[in-house]
């Protein structure tokens, strides 16, 4: 353990290294900007490649903690999350006679009696278990989810570990401010390890959102789950970032993006209940043959946020003071959710923006690669300002910004960022939010029926807006402006 400690303590202190660049250690104005920008980005790098190395000799907590990291696309260096991004393929597998003990100790029978086929090469592997494919005894095939044998015991010591070393790094670099990363683990980690909880988390989300036919989640076979073992109905499909694979299979890509989009909106700013790791893996699609729909299959329930009613409404506010770029608006509910006078800077970190395009309006302009770019340069350049905010912001926010990261990155993938539907279907999420909670609060049947009114009338501006979008991207659009236009002329 010592030596752990003593391993762990030198791989932290070397992540820390960026610290030494902040004004208090060095004044930039001795050095040429490209020689600067250079020395910055080879810190980045080694810091990011031993914090890698430290992830994979310790496994468990700490893969778990890396892989949370490295999907902060637009909130960390670069070279952090590219470099971090490797341990989803590099999770550490459990051996057979490992799987075998675990289903032993938890089912009571050995694989045999329980299957007819169990494949020994598991369909993935992630930080806390690994799926294999498997055929009951009544010839259902089923994914078995099974947890990594010691993953639970060192839990635990490693999170402590973790903080305390944080710490003592933290009195040495007073602006390393990642603490919050250690709240988070203590937070979610024990979540995560109940299988049983991923099993209540996947029939909730089911349920909630059973009005949208696209949506697929796995059933959940009771009788054979346990805390460590969890089986589950099988389904495959290509994975959501994959372009390739839906232009083979004739899946639309804006349809599948603009579903995810509506999935999102209506779990974050409608329910409160949120799939907080929507990396690749974990998001499918497949074309029904019978049907020809495309689906989107969600897996892996372990991470949820549950947002309070006092958040989500101020988020919904936010929202929409962003989409309507009204800046007073902005700077109220980013203060109010924590942001202070940072609030320019959380406004560029929801949406992944630069300043002057929230200004202008993030509805008005698609992103540029020079836009993309300069957000991922000021995400190493504003490093300092942006681990103070994410320790000042409420806890529920900061799962909402890695699952905005995620979701940014599979549009990012599928060419579909920032379309014009993603912001109307935001929007209309955000309005029917806020009229239900100012309804479930109101005891006045008038002031009930005035908000009802409102509601229905803002829903209708979005769908007349959407409407005169279509027939302006459709030719039936053009040839209709084409018709006024003539008959407006003709009139002189």
């Amino acid at each position: 353990m010592a030596r752990r400690a003593l391993k762990l303590a030198s791989l932290v202190a070397a992540t820390s290294g960026i610290y030494l660049y902040g004004k208090k250690f060095l004044d930039p104005n001795d050095f040429g900007a490209v020689r600067v920008g250079r020395a910055i980005v080879t810190v980045h790098l080694r810091s990011a490649e031993r914090l890698r190395e430290l992830c994979c000799a310790n496994r468990g907590t700490f893969i778990k903690v890396g892989q949370h990291l490295g999907a902060l696309d637009y909130l960390l260096p670069e070279e952090y999350t590219r470099t971090l991004k490797v341990l989803h393929s590099q999770a550490p597998q459990s051996t057979r006679q490992e799987i075998e003990q675990v289903i032993r100790e938890d089912l009571g029978k050995e694989i045999k009696e329980l299957f007819v086929s169990f494949e020994d090469t598991p369909l993935g592997a992630a930080s806390l278990a690994q799926v294999h494919k498997a055929v009951l005894q009544d010839g259902r095939t089923v994914a078995v989810k099974i947890q990594h044998p010691k993953v639970q015991a060192q839990s635990s010591k490693d999170i402590l570990l973790m903080e305390v070393l944080l710490l003592i790094v933290k009195q040495i670099f007073p602006d390393f401010e990642f603490m919050w990363l250690v709240e988070e683990a203590k937070k979610n980690l024990p979540l995560e390890l109940d299988f049983l909880n991923e099993g209540r988390n996947a029939e909730k989300v089911a349920h909630m959102l059973k009005d949208f036919d696209f949506l697929k989640v796995p059933r959940i076979y009771w009788e054979l789950s346990t805390r460590r073992v969890l089986l589950m109905e099988f389904m495959e499909g290509g994975q959501v970032n994959d372009r390739a694979y839906m232009e083979r299979n004739g899946i639309n890509v804006n349809e599948i993006s603009r579903n995810l989009g509506k999935l999102y909106s209506e779990m974050i700013f409608v329910n409160g209940f949120v799939h907080c790791d929507p990396h690749p893996g974990n998001v499918l699609v497949k074309k029904c043959p019978a049907s020809g729909k495309a689906h989107i299959i969600l897996l892996d329930h372990g991470l949820y946020q549950v947002l309070s009613d006092s958040f989500r409404m101020d988020y919904c506010r936010l929202w929409q003071a962003l989409i309507k770029a009204d800046m007073k608006r902005v700077q109220k509910y980013s203060q109010r959710l924590g942001a202070g006078d940072l609030y320019p800077l959380f406004a560029c970190m929801l949406t992944a923006r630069s300043w002057e395009s929230v200004n202008r309006g993030i509805d008005r302009s698609p992103v540029s690669a020079s836009e993309d770019v300069e957000i991922r340069s000021n995400a190493a350049a504003y490093l300092p300002q942006i681990t103070q905010l994410l320790n000042n912001v409420p806890r529920q926010m900061l799962l909402l910004l890695k699952t905005n990261d995620l979701l940014r990155g599979i549009e990012s993938a599928l060419h579909t960022r920032a379309s014009a539907s993603s912001f109307l279907n935001m929007s209309r999420c955000c309005i029917r939010a806020v009229s239900t909670y100012q309804r479930s609060k109101s005891h006045s049947l008038y002031r009930r029926a005035q908000i009802s009114l409102t509601e229905a009338l803002s829903l209708w501006q979005i769908n007349l807006y959407e409407l005169f979008l279509w027939l302006k991207g459709s030719q039936l659009g053009n040839w209709v402006i084409a018709l006024l236009s003539r008959m407006h002329h003709s009139t002189y």
